[in-house]
C-alpha cells in the first residue's frame, strides 16, 4: 500500500492543486506536481513558459478561481511563481 501523506495546511493544498492545474492546463505531461519547485519562477528560468502559458494561466485563475487579473503588470507578479499565485488566491478568497 502506498503511503500518500496529506498536505499540512490548506496553502499546501492549494500549491499542490495548483501545480496539477498548471500541468494540465499548459499541457506538461513530462512534469508532475513535485518537479515544480513552489519559489521557482515560472517563466525563464524556471518552468520555462512563455507569453501564451501566461494567458492560459489568467485563463486558469478565471475560470477555476473566479478571479480576472485586469494589470498585466500585477499579473506578472502573481504569475511568478506557484508561491505568488497561491498568495494571490488566499487573498481573494472569502474569510
Amino acid at each position: 500500500m502506498g503511503c500518500q501523506h496529506k498536505p499540512a495546511t490548506i496553502m499546501e493544498a492549494l500549491k499542490l492543486k495548483l501545480k496539477e492545474q498548471i500541468i494540465e492546463a499548459l499541457n506538461l505531461q513530462d512534469t508532475k506536481p513535485e518537479d515544480i519547485d513552489d519559489n521557482a519562477p515560472l517563466f525563464g528560468e524556471g518552468l520555462g513558459l512563455d507569453s501564451i502559458d501566461s494567458l492560459e494561466l489568467m485563463v486558469l485563475l478565471e475560470r477555476q478561481y473566479g478571479i480576472k487579473v485586469e494589470d498585466p503588470r500585477e499579473g506578472r507578479k502573481i504569475l511568478a511563481s506557484v508561491q505568488s499565485m497561491a498568495e494571490f488566491i488566499q487573498s481573494k478568497q472569502p474569510a
